[in-house]
């Protein structure tokens, strides 16, 4: 006789009905193989009385796994477990195997893609110079709420409530489209921009619209990893050229494209990553020559064209393409908060709409309420104000954080002031071990990074990015006197 009343385990406070909890655990039993393929089942009389359940509840059970077909009946003899199903010897986990493997562990076999590994990028509590995040402290909090509520205020429901365009929200295209010609002197209409859930959703539909398996990606020697991902899962063949003070070495590229044909180039010119360094205008050119001669795609990552210090911020490559060579992408995520998942991609409005059909089919559409309301801050001037107040804010922070690194770390910290950005690139000196600092530096409350997602195959930099963006001025001064001390000791 088969325990059923240990086994059947009811939880009254549950909020599914108590018939339905009966019947997925039979359900169970017969898929693990404890109730077999023609075993009898108890009547229902007996079997509340086991369960301590009124009869009606054990009817209803058996009725659904009945209707389900994992049930049979057979007249004048009761009910039993359907004789059609397969035969399943049941298992049991000894104490010498691990819980928890099994439950992480598949039943089949599958090959996982070593280069989709990398370590996950988390907003830490605390002390941190990261990444180079923006500071959510700063995000038009109170502006967005006012926009989210004239959502459901606006226009029609089903509109609001139904599926809308895989390109994006009409509103956010079209002020995005005019803040963009505005700002960057591109020449683009509503129709030449997708919405994307972020910067790393444009690379991956640029990735799979324009490469195919084989194909030729160029990227820097020293890159954002994000990117590099993408282009290996479409399949292409990655070849890197170096990186020195003033971004990529085109001329390297230049040899490259004599030898093999090339099929797209990724730059983060306005600010390389990871390195901040701006391309200056003979390399964009020479670059922009090359992508006309030799037909590759360029693909612009300007993920933060917003910040830049030291002078007015440079016009992007698309701005200077009449040849429609260049596909650009930008991202909200590092101008207004991470949790902002608005990317963008400006492309000819044929590109734009053959991403769109692949969006379609592993992302229906955006978050339409989000979207809109990021339009409307666009719209009615709110957004160009929180970026003016961030880049001043930023601008502050980055000229202080430079300070202090001079006249506390100079010893031990090699690094030049970013024309731009949220970020530093800091070469550690040779006796100081950059992964032992880093875990060094956790232990005493300040997060950073080691450094070693920015090493080029076979070199060790010693190396990374600091963050001042998302640290006031005294967190930064306190990060900054536990790196002297731990650099010191």
């Amino acid at each position: 006789m088969i325990p059923l009343k240990t086994l059947i385990v009811i939880d009254k406070t549950a909020d599914a009905s108590i018939f339905l909890q009966v019947a997925e655990q039979l359900r169970r039993l017969i898929n693990e193989g404890l109730l077999p393929a023609g075993q009898k089942l108890p009547g229902t009389r007996q079997l509340a009385e086991l369960l301590q359940l009124h009869r009606k509840t054990v009817i209803a059970a058996y009725d659904e796994l009945l209707a389900e077909g994992w049930l049979e009946t057979r007249a004048g003899s009761g009910t039993y477990v359907a004789t059609h199903l397969p035969l399943v010897r049941p298992q049991f986990i000894g104490k010498e195997v691990d819980s928890e493997s099994v439950s992480e562990q598949p039943g089949f076999t599958f090959t996982p893609k070593l280069h989709l590994i990398r370590p996950l990028l988390l907003m830490a509590d605390g002390l941190r110079l990261d990444d180079g995040f923006p500071d959510i402290r700063l995000a038009p909090m109170d502006e967005l709420a006012r926009a989210y509520r004239s959502y459901f205020r606006w226009g029609n429901p089903q509109q609001h409530f139904g599926y809308g365009d895989p390109k994006g929200n009409r509103l956010l295209r079209e002020e995005l489209s005019v803040f963009l010609n505005e700002t960057r002197a591109l020449r683009t209409t509503a129709d030449n921009i997708l919405i994307s859930r972020g910067s790393m959703m444009g690379i991956y539909l640029t990735s799979s619209t324009i490469l195919k398996p084989g194909d030729v990606a160029v990227v820097g020697e020293t890159n954002w990893s994000g990117a590099n991902m993408n282009f290996q899962q479409a399949g292409a063949e990655l070849l890197t050229i170096p990186v020195d003070q003033h971004g990529i070495d085109v001329e390297a590229l230049a040899v490259i494209c004599e030898r093999r044909p090339v099929r797209l180039v990724y730059v983060t010119p306005h600010h390389h990553y990871p390195t901040t360094v701006t391309l200056p205008p003979d390399r964009r050119l020479r670059l922009l020559q090359l992508s006309r001669q030799h037909g590759f795609v360029i693909l612009e990552d300007d993920y933060d064209y917003e910040f830049h210090y030291l002078r007015r911020p440079i016009l992007p490559l698309a701005s200077a393409d009449p040849h429609r060579m260049v596909i650009y992408i930008g991202s909200l995520s590092k101008s207004v908060a991470p949790a902002f998942r608005i990317g963008y991609v400006v492309a000819p409005e044929t590109v734009i709409d053959e991403m769109a059909r692949l969006r379609r089919i592993m992302d229906r559409q955006g978050d339409s309420m989000l979207e809109f309301a990021v339009g409307q801050l666009f719209r009615n001037g709110d957004m160009r104000r929180h970026l003016k107040k961030a880049h001043q804010t930023y601008a502050a922070r980055c000229a202080h954080f430079c300070s202090l690194v001079t006249n506390e770390l100079s010893d031990g910290v090699q690094f030049s002031q970013p024309e731009g950005g949220l970020a530093v690139w800091a070469t550690f000196a040779p006796e100081i071990n950059l992964v032992e600092l880093a875990q060094k530096a956790k232990t005493a409350g300040l997060m950073l990074s080691d450094g070693v997602a920015h090493n080029p195959p076979g070199k060790w930099l010693n190396s990374t990015r600091l963050g001042f963006a998302s640290s006031t001025e005294s967190e930064l001064e306190q990060s900054v006197a536990i790196l002297r001390k731990l650099t010191r000791g």
